[in-house]
């Protein structure tokens, strides 16, 4: 059994400072630039940098209520494009070129107050062509549009994978999806009420337009377009209290440790199960559990060219496929999956754990002793049974135009093949923090790239942790593996 000291170890790397002098909900990572951006009570949302870990930024005025949460638009160049979320209701589009996100000497100067720049101004140490230029980085954040709807507070915004739709949820039981038709236009093409209670999150598919909701209703709801609607395509039910966040896997899985000569049958199924079925799901709740989520996939209809029949239905099936180990011992808040596959969870407890999935040991779960000599004996996840899920329909036999179910034999029996292949993996606990924020609860955490090195490119390979918490700071972590 390996001992503690061989555990990775997570070790505090910075605060962001200046931090908000109220509580900070949510910290979101830039897709491809070194910033961070912190929403938080006072209404503002802070942009930090990942190089220096310093105050960029601060986006004020567009918001009357606490800005709950925030999220950045993926795929542009040279303009970045932040979406907010607020307790008063409405949703923030702002705009910002990037060839202002670096720190210039003048932005030394746009923090004094009115006094102290024009005592700046009158000794000469800054010109009126430099008060004019700071005039303008006042407004270098522009409140593009606010887009309205909601009836409650909004607690989760998200964009997709090709930043064309955003997605939005709130105290009102709705999710709202959002479609950009023009600059600074947006028209809302979707309002799903399904949920019987305030939703917490949206997340949307790494590759597809699929969307993810997490609720007080203690269900995860799957969104996706049928023709010309948005609808429900699934429900996941497991969880036995409120489902707090809900986070997607990778596209490329990542799985760590070596496979025994005897397993590498079993990886390869296991592989080959994980393509077909696509990026994974994970849930975390009240109820102290985070659970793993895998669609099952569908087998492929031949058809004829002149068929008008339209093959297949929206409706997905997903299963249980696990959990991970108990490790909270109050509400789970969020949860992250990172690029190399780890995990990350905090809560209400103030604790920051991480996790690893790894290929189990031939003969038993061997890997179950690294959580165990890391929490004192605490066991491996636990394994949930593969049962068909609350709405899905029994699979059909399925013909083609001859009459003949050759085609659809081989299908099934692929398929079958790939839900016989065993649990070739188990997930541990590797680190963990206690107290992360001190005495506060933790409300957000995330991974982002490490840019603090070689002149702030990215290192490869390299992670951090992100917290942020009640106390109004955002941590920085390093995992040590």
């Amino acid at each position: 059994m390996p001992s503690a000291s061989s555990l990775p170890q997570v070790s505090h790397l910075a605060t962001l400072e200046p931090s908000s002098p109220s509580r900070a909900w949510l910290t979101a990572a830039h897709p491809t630039l070194p910033l961070l951006a912190t929403c938080s009570s006072d209404k503002t949302v802070r942009i930090y940098s990942l190089t220096s870990f310093t105050l960029l930024s601060t986006i004020t005025g567009g918001h009357k209520r606490s800005i709950r949460t925030c999220a950045w638009k993926p795929n542009l160049k040279g303009e970045s494009v932040l979406a907010t979320g607020s307790f008063d209701a409405s949703v923030g589009i702002w705009r910002r070129y990037d060839n202002d996100m670096n720190p210039k000497p003048k932005d030394v100067l746009s923090g004094l107050d009115f006094d102290a720049r024009d005592k700046a101004i009158a000794s000469g140490q800054m010109g009126d062509e430099h008060a004019e230029e700071d005039e303008e980085d006042d407004d270098e954040w522009r409140f593009a549009i606010v887009l309205d709807g909601h009836e409650s507070e909004v607690k989760s915004v998200a964009w997709s994978s090709g930043g064309n739709l955003l997605a939005t949820c709130s105290r009102d039981k709705s999710v709202w999806i959002w479609e950009e038709v023009g600059d600074d236009d947006y028209e809302t093409i979707a309002v799903m009420q399904e949920h019987e209670g305030d939703v917490k999150c949206v997340a949307w598919h790494p590759e597809e337009e699929l969307l993810a909701s997490a609720s007080y209703d203690d269900d995860v709801r799957l969104w996706r377009e049928d023709v010309d609607d948005w609808g429900c395509c699934g429900v996941l039910r497991g969880h036995g209290s409120t489902v707090w966040c809900v986070g997607w896997e990778g596209v490329v899985p990542r799985v760590l440790g070596n496979v025994e000569d005897g397993q590498k049958d079993t990886k390869e199924r296991w592989v080959k199960r994980r393509e077909a079925s696509g990026p994974r799901l994970m849930s975390c709740s009240d109820d102290l559990s985070i659970r793993v989520w895998r669609r099952r996939p569908k087998e492929k209809v031949q058809q004829s060219r002149l068929s008008i029949i339209r093959s297949g239905t929206s409706e997905e099936d997903w299963v249980e496929e696990g959990q991970l180990p108990k490790a909270h011992s109050r509400p789970i808040y969020a949860i992250a999956w990172s690029k190399s596959g780890r995990v990350v969870s905090t809560g209400g407890d103030g604790a920051v754990v991480i996790y690893e999935e790894r290929w189990k040991k031939a003969g038993g779960n061997a890997e179950s002793k690294v959580t165990e000599a890391h929490e004192g004996g605490m066991g491996g996840a636990e394994v949930i049974g593969e049962s068909k899920l609350d709405g899905a329909e029994p699979m059909e036999e399925v013909t083609n135009d001859t009459g003949s179910t050759s085609e659809a034999d081989g299908q099934q029996g692929k398929q079958a093949e790939m839900e016989e292949t065993p649990d070739a993996t188990e997930w541990v606990v590797i680190a963990q923090i206690e107290g992360a924020h001190g005495v506060f609860e933790v409300n957000h955490v995330a991974w982002a790239p490490r840019r603090d090195k070689n002149g702030g490119s990215n290192v490869e390979q390299e992670e951090l942790i992100v917290t942020t918490g009640d106390d109004g700071t955002v941590k920085v972590w390093t995992l040590d593996v």
